[in-house]
């Protein structure tokens, strides 16, 4: 399908209040689109279905799902001629923005009683998030912001999603969840952020390099009961637009008998790098604490049992770096790891620095 003809279905769909989902993955150039045809929400009943999932942090409420046998699926080539004048005038918003004092001294607050129930043994680590609002020009539709995601995170997953009985979100995502083609397996931990500066040879923190262990061992030895032949890289830099991460990678083989998708998910999610560690301790803490419903941030998304070309598929997400749409204006969320070695102050200016990078493709 022709790349204009995409674009004027997405618009067709929106008129019509028709749910859709339209994403590129990580240096590739070919969009990818599901086109609902009614307006009713399909809830996950089992992971055995095929289709495009869109989960929330808290396992409690159930995932939905564009399912393929009720959607077309087509791709087209992204065009790339319109990226140097957007990055032009992309680039100059970065005095413009400045975050509330209030919100600065509420997120510091929440960071030192992560760390006061970290110190006193309720768990190793939590990750800790927080949501900032900010107005959209009335000339930025979705599809525009999308294409300035698209432009800007070349590494990263990057999707658009609408459901009439959801409302839209978008992001640019460095995290998979987990990847599998016929019976190989994959995943990452990751964790870890400071900005890019024209290298990825840098120095990492104790507390970084801590945090990035511990959840290397704890996606290995859980998911070593139901994957076989774990293995995993070496912990090395990953670029994701601005800012850097550790990133190791993990693979394995799925024995059929024990190791269907949904037990996996049950496994990973929320990883410890969006929730902590130990999982239910952690996040417990934040559903408590946090004081606001993350909906489907730090959730996960993706292709589900999709056939592509006589092969199934899954390629799910952990929903990092991304907005929700309404009401002209764009609600961004971000958060960091939290471990006793945390400086409050340092977090919140983590979490600022996950902002910009997000602010960019607004302005």
């Amino acid at each position: 399908m022709d790349i204009g003809d995409v674009y004027a279905k997405i618009e067709e769909q929106l008129d019509q209040n028709l749910p859709f989902v339209v994403y590129r993955k990580a240096d590739s150039m070919t969009l990818h689109a599901v086109f609902q045809e009614n307006n009713q929400m399909y809830e996950v009943e089992d992971y055995a279905v095929s289709g495009f999932v869109f989960a929330p942090f808290d396992s409690a409420h159930k995932a939905v799902i564009i399912p393929s046998e009720k959607s077309d699926y087509c791709t087209a080539t992204i065009l790339s001629q319109t990226i140097s004048n957007e990055k032009r005038t992309l680039g100059k918003i970065d005095n413009v923005l400045l975050v509330e004092p209030e919100a600065q001294k509420k997120h510091i607050e929440l960071v030192k009683k992560g760390i006061e129930a970290i110190q006193s043994d309720r768990f190793k680590k939590v990750v800790l998030s927080r949501k900032e609002e900010v107005s959209i020009p009335d000339s930025f539709n979705s599809l525009h912001i999308f294409k300035n995601l698209i432009h800007f995170y070349p590494k990263a997953f990057v999707y658009l999603w609408y459901h009439p009985k959801i409302g839209t979100w978008m992001g640019a995502t460095p995290e998979t969840l987990i990847r599998v083609k016929s019976n190989n397996f994959f995943t990452m931990a990751l964790a870890g952020t400071q900005p890019y500066i024209n290298t990825i040879d840098v120095d990492w923190g104790t507390k970084e390099l801590v945090e990035q262990k511990m959840v290397t061992s704890f996606v290995t030895s859980k998911l070593s009961s139901i994957i076989n032949d774990i293995q995993h890289s070496k912990t090395y830099t990953h670029k994701a637009g601005t800012l850097l991460h550790l990133r190791t990678d993990i693979s394995g083989v799925l024995d059929n008998e024990n190791s269907r998708i949904e037990k996996i998910i049950e496994v990973l999610h929320p990883t410890p790098a969006v929730c902590g560690l130990p999982k239910d301790e952690a996040k417990s803490f934040i559903l408590t604490t946090e004081g606001y419903n993350r909906k489907y941030y730090t959730g996960f998304l993706g292709e589900l049992n999709m056939n592509k070309d006589g092969v199934v598929k899954s390629n799910l997400f952990v929903n990092l770096r991304c907005m929700e749409l309404s009401n002209g204006k764009a609600i961004l969320y971000v958060g960091g790891g939290i471990t006793k070695d945390s400086d409050p102050e340092k977090e919140w200016e983590e979490t600022v620095k996950k902002t910009e990078t997000m602010k960019r493709v607004l302005l």
